[in-house]
């Protein structure tokens, strides 16, 4: 006995989607007036805070 099965339908890769909504966002932000900076590499937009003092050694 076989089975007939219908092809299956190709959904759009989650990639594509993605890349399509960025394009989209992006877009949506520099019509309202927003500006994308291009940062250097190597600089993190990561701050730390300063280390705590430390009390004398046990």
């Amino acid at each position: 006995m076989s089975t007939r099965t219908s092809p299956a339908k190709r959904k759009a890769d989650a990639a594509v989607t993605s890349s399509n909504a960025i394009t989209q966002q992006i877009d949506s932000f520099l019509a309202s007036g927003g500006e994308i900076q291009k940062i250097p590499n190597g600089v993190s937009g990561q701050t730390w805070p300063a280390p705590r003092p430390t009390r004398g050694a046990r």
